[in-house]
Parts: structure tokens; C-alpha cells; sequence
């Protein structure tokens, strides 16, 4: 964690800080959201090539929507070892148009409110051990400092 804290630590916006966690779980993707008072998800950053139409939708998320806002209704992690083999709906079919397979999305916490959601994703199929899981939790408080004041 100490050097993930560190390149975090000396990130001068959000998108550098999270290249520096995609870089340190050796992931292809990634997006942070932060809480907007009207209740829904808005991006604050993004790492990797994500199509038009996927940014649109991915943008501004519905709380209960899509990983981020599963995520964040339960403000607990969300997994999938392979996202084009999700049955339950929770993954959107936009999300299986990038061609990525394992994703996690952690809740990002101020104290224990929600105020946000970190996620990354592979091209390949990847499971997120606990202690990988519970990193990326930390990572997602490191990221506070970037919350806009509005939100």
C-alpha cells in the first residue's frame, strides 16, 4: 500500500491518481464516481478507452444501476470474475461491448458513508482476493481528496 499511497498522495487530480491504482493492480480500466446531491453517481475520472455510447451511459449512474450503482445501494464490493457471463442483470450490456471480464467495484467511504465508488476492470478473467479487495477500499479513501465540494 505504501507505494500506491504515495503515488496517490502526489497526484495532482483524480485521473493521475487513478492510473497510478490501475497501474499497482495491474488492471486495463478504471472509473471513480463520486455522490452528486441528487442522489446519483457522477464520473470524476476515467482510465482507458471507453467507446462514445458507453460514456454516456456511464457518466451519470442511477443508484441500483449497473455495478457502480449495485455498489453503491449496498455500499459493499462488487465482483465479477467474467462480465460476459453475468446472468443477473447487474452488468449492462454496454459494459460487455469493452471486452473486459474481470472487474471489481468498491465503495468509496467517508467515515462509513458512501460518497463514492472505485472501479477497475480486466481483459481477462481475474478473481479480487479479499486482501486485494480490501486495498482497493483504501485506495478508494485515498481518493476523498478530489471529491468536488458540491458533491
Amino acid at each position: 500500500m505504501a507505494t500506491i499511497s504515495s503515488d496517490i498522495a502526489l497526484a495532482p487530480d483524480a485521473t493521475v491518481a487513478l492510473t497510478a491504482i490501475i497501474r499497482a493492480f495491474a488492471a486495463h480500466t478504471g472509473t471513480l464516481h463520486f455522490l452528486g446531491t441528487d442522489g446519483m453517481l457522477h464520473l470524476a475520472a476515467i482510465h482507458g478507452a471507453i467507446p462514445a455510447p458507453v460514456m454516456e451511459h456511464i457518466r451519470t449512474i442511477e443508484i441500483g444501476k449497473g455495478m457502480a450503482g449495485v455498489c453503491a445501494e449496498l455500499n459493499e464490493p462488487v465482483l465479477w470474475c467474467n462480465l460476459n457471463r453475468d446472468g443477473s442483470g447487474v452488468v449492462q450490456s454496454g459494459a460487455r461491448s469493452l471486452g473486459l471480464a474481470g472487474s471489481i467495484v468498491v465503495p468509496v467511504r467517508s467515515a462509513a458513508a458512501l460518497v463514492g465508488t472505485l472501479g477497475i476492470a480486466n481483459t481477462g478473467e481475474r478473481t479480487f482476493t479479499d486482501e486485494e479487495t480490501a486495498l482497493l477500499i483504501e485506495c478508494g479513501s485515498s481518493l476523498l481528496r478530489f471529491r468536488p465540494v458540491t458533491a
